[in-house]
């Protein structure tokens, strides 16, 4: 009850000051901080792990994981028309109208998962050869991408309840549950990967199980607090379930240029990856290790996006968008001072975290070269993460469409591409396509977002 009081507090306030917005920013922010954090050291440590049973095991992995980011696209898109929705209805002082979009999205997400789950465990080898991957990477990676393809559904629910628990103002639980289920993950991994306290040596398979497992664990839980309903929003089905078409209309109509934008840019990673591929196993595994390490300063970004989305939705539905505005640039600063200075810890030290992944020194050394071209975007990467995070929250989701649109495909796969295979600068190449992505999106989203036109958003 504590956490409905504060936050109506500062939802009541007529116009925050620079300190207040910084404090509303932060305690909606750090524990998803504290979260995406620890989970990207577990992920690290996971891909180290992995990494030391071989390339063709950190290449395996690292290509399942491209197309099923793809098949997440339709997922996250629902979840943005889910926290919008949920923080305008919390905004609004409607709880009533927030838990219903919960159930909404539960139902969605559970048959829409189970029809993708399906066709992505049945499908797993055939995916990874059209990624270009080599036979053995395909003998190696098959076990792994069924075990994770069939669990995939476990991943969806949780990312659905979660999404409605962030919308309301609740970053707290996703934090505690996504860190207890990745600390089962990686726990597993060392049992399974390696055959420890007499289960089987499974490799990389093992690590599959492991994140199955993990992902059930924290469906499960999300479900049980959404149906405890101690969290501003409950999942209640004392009543039955009858699909409500005004709240799916409103979701989609939010989520379908989120849809569309995640589609874009899952699509265009897979067409990078398999530009990435033709480079040679051994070249793919030190991308895939330099993403692993480049993904902890993703994590800023996202968390300050998830507290910008919340705020923006909650004071657009308090009908306060000059306190939207201030939480957002107050985020996007915020943001952007850490990510910047994590930048520079990877441009002077990633050879030695890329240490940690591989004893092989040519993947070493390939790694920490493309991640200082990176560096260099690295504050328009934090720019577009929150900015666009604020007009997800508004409901303007069509121009990060657009300048995904523009990044992915002129930048990292156009460019990627042409300094690869017409240039010939191999890996460096492709991560400086990857590079002017980052930097272009980051103009777009800025000036969008600048121009004020975002408050004018109907949900």
């Amino acid at each position: 009850m504590q956490r409905e009081s504060t936050q109506a507090t500062h939802l009541e306030i007529q116009e925050l000051d620079k300190e207040t917005a910084r404090k509303v920013v932060w305690n909606l922010s750090a524990p998803t901080l504290v979260e995406m954090f620890l989970v990207s050291l577990v992920g690290m440590a996971d891909m180290i792990q992995v990494g030391r049973v071989g390339p063709e095991a950190i290449t395996s992995v690292g290509l399942t994981n491209q197309p099923m980011m793809l098949l997440q696209a339709v997922f996250q898109a629902l979840n943005v028309g889910t926290t919008a929705l949920v923080a305008r209805f919390i905004g609004m002082g409607k709880p009533k109208e927030a838990s219903d979009t919960v159930k909404q999205t539960f139902v969605m997400v559970i048959l829409l998962g189970i029809a993708i789950s399906l066709f992505a465990g049945a499908a797993a080898s055939s995916i990874l050869s059209f990624m270009g991957a080599e036979p053995e990477v395909v003998r190696v990676g098959t076990p792994y991408f069924k075990v994770v393809g069939y669990g995939f559904v476990f991943n969806v629910i949780a990312m659905g309840i979660a999404s409605a628990l962030r919308g309301a103002g609740d970053t707290r639980s996703p934090m505690v549950v996504n860190l207890a289920a990745n600390g089962i993950n990686i726990v597993l991994n060392y049992v399974l990967i390696w055959g420890k306290f007499g289960f089987p040596r499974w490799g990389v398979f093992g690590a599959g199980v492991a994140t199955t497992f993990s992902r059930l664990v924290s469906a499960i839980w999300f479900t049980v607090i959404a149906l405890k309903g101690e969290r501003n929003i409950r999942l209640d089905f004392s009543d039955g379930y009858k699909p409500n078409a005004e709240i799916l209309k409103r979701i989609f109509t939010i989520g379908f240029p989120a849809a569309l934008e995640q589609g874009v840019l899952r699509t265009g990673q897979v067409f990078f990856a398999k530009v990435v591929s033709s480079l040679g196993t051994v070249t793919f595994a030190a991308h895939q290790t330099a993403m692993n390490i480049l993904s902890l300063t993703f994590m800023p970004g996202q968390a300050f996006a998830t507290g910008c989305t919340t705020l923006v939705g909650q004071y657009l539905g308090a009908k306060r968008p000059e306190n939207a505005e201030r939480c957002a640039y107050t985020s996007q600063n915020m943001g952007l001072a850490v990510g910047v200075t994590m930048a520079l810890v990877f441009l002077f030290f990633g050879k030695y975290i890329a240490m940690l992944y591989s004893n092989d020194m040519s993947v070493v050394l390939a790694s920490a070269a493309v991640l200082k071209i990176y560096a260099f975007a690295q504050p328009f990467q934090s720019i577009q993460f929150i900015l666009a995070g604020g007009l997800r929250g508004a409901g303007d989701t069509k121009y990060p469409l657009y300048s995904t649109l523009v990044g992915m495909w002129f930048g990292r796969v156009g460019l990627g591409w042409f300094f690869v295979n017409v240039v010939k600068m191999g890996l460096p190449g492709a991560w400086l396509g990857m590079a002017v992505d980052q930097i272009a999106r980051g103009i777009l989203i800025a000036l969008r977002f600048r121009s004020g036109k975002w408050k004018e958003v109907r949900v």
